[in-house]
């Protein structure tokens, strides 16, 4: 749901914190007090279009937060996990305008697009007024509208299944399908790459080797010069480490009687002696071993250097040769059974594609029915909403012959038509916003145990009635309440007096002059001085006052 809403420095907002919560709540007050704003500053931060007009001319940018609650939103949190911008169950939306036109926007403090951020919006907000981003006029809205109301998750899982599996068969129809002369081409330059590979490739380890030889043999005569060093220090010198020790042993043998540490320390020295003369001899074996070989040097080194031009030639790393030959060993075999497995995969496509249509049938047959009942269902409450003779159409349109998709091959559109005597007509032709509110609340309550977004904005649902049927328009939102968050801007007393929560908005003069909107929850005593205005107009009596007390005690 919906938490807050914070704007600074928006059209004639200066700074505004609105907290919401669950239910209903309507924003009351006077025509052009601002209401309409705080719609285009939350559209703004759900993903729409910036307009740098918004931004006032004393301030350098415009800055909405706006914080959700995904708890109880598995769309939202799978889509946030799926971009790694998940955090808690609490999700915030941060978008900034500047002046010279730059928009920049966040999720959960990191940086995102403005498609990022409708993606998500369309998951948690349900907007029904004069708005372009209305959810319910997309085609998508519709369909995954009538699949929540008919409740058939298994039938669709089954098409999307089949679909999934369809696809991979095609994807490797199509690899294996590039022309017989392709393949060929193909098949004989995996060959050549092979017999080259498989002549100079070496193993990860032999390589290691060849580079531990290579480094040895380049550095022999320093290795040599070095050991020939070690042992004149050591062993052969005119004065060494050996003869040193030794004259230390014999300084130290008159007085080892004097104290076992002495004799420990003397002990030592000849140990060390041991291990001094098995070094030396260790250097001498492998000075010895060790020779100059300078051709076998060269030989190293231009193996090596063909195994690098071959390691660029292929773009990978001189150790990875042969791993990347057999990867070449698998394409290879991989084209050269291309025909028969292709026979293979063409009896199972058409297999799968036996099956999707089945599936895809018995998922159409389900829309139908449901498309039928809901039909119904809108049409009933648009009588009680004060729309007699509207009737909402909902065509599901198979297409047998069409590309398999997740979702079926059905074209599904609502057609609405708002009088009797006018022919249907698709559901975004819809001219009227007063009517287009109405039907979208219609499809909202007729679908609340099902609808999938957390919170709903009704922009004047109430547009062009009265009387009774304004009560009934906010009856059912107060309905749609017990199901989602609702928020409501409304005109008219009864449907105000159906709200859990009332908002009132207000325009104020600054001291500077400046005119600015402010935003405030009324207490109960607040909210029916509000209502009476509404009822009353600018001269609000005694009788006004007891009217809207009434209206209030009815809701309870």
């Amino acid at each position: 749901m919906l938490n807050r809403i914070e704007i600074r420095d928006f059209a004639i907002i200066d700074e505004l914190a609105i907290d919401l919560h669950p239910g209903l709540s309507v924003l009351t007050g006077e025509t052009g007090a601002g209401k309409s704003i705080l719609l285009d500053a939350l559209g703004l931060c759900l993903g729409d279009r910036a307009d740098t007009s918004m931004v006032p001319e004393a301030a350098g940018r415009s800055e909405i937060h706006v914080i959700f609650d995904v708890s109880d939103t598995p769309r939202a949190q799978a889509w946030l996990a799926e971009e790694n911008l998940d955090e808690d169950d609490e999700c915030l939306l941060r978008r900034v305008v500047q002046r010279n036109g730059r928009s920049q926007a966040w999720i959960n403090g990191r940086p995102v697009t403005r498609h990022q951020l409708g993606q998500l919006g369309g998951m948690l907000v349900g907007i029904h007024g004069q708005h372009a981003h209305q959810a319910l006029m997309r085609p998508e809205m519709q369909r995954r509208t009538l699949d929540g109301f008919a409740g058939h998750g298994d039938k669709l899982e089954a098409v999307s299944a089949l679909h999934a599996q369809w696809q991979d068969v095609e994807a490797e129809i199509r690899s294996l399908s590039g022309g017989h002369g392709d393949n060929q081409d193909r098949m004989d330059l995996l060959r050549y790459q092979l017999e080259e590979l498989d002549e100079a490739a070496l193993t990860e380890a032999a390589f290691a080797e060849l580079e531990q030889e290579q480094r040895r043999l380049a550095g022999a005569s320093e290795i040599i010069t070095a050991c020939q060093q070690a042992l004149e220090l050591l062993y052969e010198g005119d004065t060494t480490a050996q003869t040193l020790i030794a004259a230390a042993e014999r300084a130290l043998d008159p007085h080892l009687d004097v104290d076992t540490s002495l004799t420990e320390a003397r002990d030592l020295l000849a140990t060390g002696q041991v291990q001094l003369e098995e070094a030396c001899q260790g250097l001498r074996q492998f000075a010895d071993r060790l020779e100059l070989d300078p051709e076998r040097l060269q030989v190293v080194e231009d193996t090596l250097s063909r195994l690098h031009d071959l390691a660029r030639k292929h773009q990978v790393e001189p150790e990875g040769l042969a791993a990347h030959a057999e990867s070449l060993r698998e394409d290879l075999h991989r084209l050269e059974s291309a025909d028969s497995r292709l026979l293979a995969l063409h009896a199972e496509r058409d297999r799968l594609l036996d099956e999707y249509r089945n599936a895809a049938m018995d998922l159409s047959e389900s829309r139908r029915t449901a498309a039928a009942q809901l039909g119904a269902r809108v049409d009933e409450l648009l009588a009680q909403l004060g729309m007699a003779g509207a009737e909402l159409t909902i065509i599901v349109d198979p297409d047998d012959g069409a590309t398999p998709a997740a979702h079926g091959t059905d074209r599904i559109r609502f057609d609405v038509r708002t009088n009797p005597d006018q022919r249907p007509a698709p559901l975004q032709k819809i001219a009227s916003g007063g009517e287009l509110s109405r039907i979208g609340l219609a499809l909202e309550v007729a679908t609340a145990d099902t609808a999938e977004l957390p919170a709903l904005i009704f922009d004047e649902a109430d547009t062009g009635i009265g009387g009774g049927v304004a009560e009934v328009v906010g009856r059912q939102l107060r309905a749609l309440a017990r199901h989602h968050q609702v928020l409501c801007i409304t005109h008219l007393p009864q449907v105000a007096a159906q709200g859990t929560y009332q908002l009132q908005v207000e325009k104020r003069q600054r001291d500077d002059g400046r005119t600015v909107t402010d935003v405030r929850t009324l207490s109960p005593d607040e909210r029916t001085d509000e209502i009476a205005r509404m009822l009353g107009g600018l001269e609000i009596t005694e009788k006004t006052l007891n009217h809207a007390r009434e209206m209030l005690e009815r809701v309870g």
